[in-house]
C-alpha cells in the first residue's frame, strides 16, 4: 500500500488513570477509525505523545497497531527520534512489523542545519524500503525546513514519496506540489489550512480534527475529490470552527483525547506534564463537536 492518499487520522494514544496505555482501547479505537471509512491511519505522532513514551511502548504500538488494521488500509508511523541512529531504529522496526510507510520528522531539539536535516532524511530513508513521509513542523521542532531542501531529498532518495507540510505556510505546500510532481507529493498538516492545501494540490491529510470527526473530515476531502468545490467549502465552513480551536489550544493532545472519551472511546489522561482541560476549554470543545454532530446534547 505506496499510494497515501486522502485523510489519515493521527491517533492519541489511550491511557489508564496510572498513565499506563490501554492496548485494548488502542485496538479498539483503530476499528473504530476503519468503520469511520477513513483512508489510512497515523499512530506514533505528536497526538500519539510519542516524546511521552518508551522505546518498548513505541515499538508496541507498531505490532499492535499492524495486527488490528490487517492490510484493510494504510497505516503511517511516526518515527521520531532526536538522532539519526535511534531513529533509524524506530523506522527499521515499523518496516519488520509491517506498516506501510513512516513520518519522519527532524531532530527536534539540536535545531538542525539544513544540510543536516538533508542528511538525516536521507540516512534513516536509505536504511529501510518502505516509504517515507518526511515532515515539516517549526511550530514543533523550530526548524522550517525549507522548499529546496525538501525538493532535493525527494528528488534524490527513491523511497522518500511524500511530506507532511505543517508550516501554515500556503506557499510552501503549492510550490514542492508543483516543483516536486513526479517524485514528492503534499499531506497537509495543518488543519485550519486543508481545504486551501487540496486546492494548490495537497494530496491528503494527516488530520488531528480527522480524530474527533472523522465522517465530516472524509467527507471534504472527498467533496474536493469529486470536483464539488461548493460542498467542499460548506464542509469546510462547518470543520473550521473545530480545526482553529486545534491549532489555536495548544492542548491539541487534551483536546483529541478528552474528545474520545466523550464519544465513548478510549482517551485517558495525558502523560505529565501535559495538563487536562480547563472547564472553558472542555466547554469549547463540547460545542464544537455538538456542532459537528458528534455529541449529542445530553452528553
Amino acid at each position: 500500500m505506496n499510494e497515501f492518499k486522502g485523510v489519515y487520522p493521527v491517533l492519541v494514544t489511550p491511557m489508564n488513570e496510572d498513565e499506563s496505555i490501554n492496548w485494548e482501547g488502542f485496538a479498539e479505537n483503530i476499528e473504530y477509525y476503519i468503520g469511520e471509512g477513513v483512508d489510512g491511519l497515523a499512530i506514533n505522532g505528536s497526538t500519539g505523545e510519542f516524546v511521552s513514551l518508551t522505546k518498548e511502548e513505541r515499538f508496541k504500538a507498531v505490532e499492535v497497531a499492524v495486527k488490528q488494521v490487517n492490510g484493510r488500509l494504510p497505516l503511517i508511523v511516526g518515527t521520531a527520534a532526536e538522532t539519526t541512529a535511534d531513529a533509524i531504529e524506530y523506522t527499521r522496526q515499523a518496516e519488520e512489523a509491517g506498516a506501510d510507510g513512516a513520518l519522519l520528522i527532524n531532530s527536534y531539539y539540536a535545531h538542525p542545519k539544513e544540510e543536516e536535516i538533508y542528511e538525516h532524511f536521507r540516512a534513516v530513508a536509505e536504511a529501510v524500503s518502505f516509504p517515507v513521509m518526511i515532515y515539516n513542523n517549526p511550530f514543533t521542532s523550530g526548524v522550517d525546513i525549507s522548499v529546496e531542501t525538501i525538493l532535493q531529498v525527494g528528488r534524490e532518495v527513491s523511497n522518500i514519496t511524500h511530506i507532511k507540510e505543517s508550516s501554515g505556510e500556503i506557499r510552501k505546500v503549492r510550490d514542492i506540489s508543483r516543483e516536486g510532481k513526479g517524485f514528492i507529493k503534499t499531506f497537509c498538516g495543518a488543519d485550519d489550512m486543508v481545504l486551501e492545501s487540496f486546492l494548490v494540490g495537497a494530496v491528503g491529510w494527516i488530520s488531528v480534527a480527522g480524530n474527533i470527526a472523522p465522517r465530516t473530515a472524509k467527507e471534504l476531502f472527498d467533496a474536493f475529490e469529486a470536483g464539488n468545490l461548493d460542498r467542499a467549502w460548506e464542509v469546510y465552513d462547518r470543520l473550521l470552527p473545530l480545526c482553529n480551536f486545534l491549532e489555536g489550544s495548544g492542548k491539541y493532545v487534551q483536546v483529541a483525547k478528552r474528545a474520545m472519551e466523550l464519544k465513548g472511546l478510549a482517551g485517558g489522561p495525558p502523560r505529565k506534564p501535559r495538563q487536562g482541560l480547563t472547564s472553558e476549554e472542555e466547554e469549547t470543545l463540547m460545542k464544537r463537536m455538538q456542532e459537528l454532530g458528534e455529541l449529542t446534547v445530553t452528553q
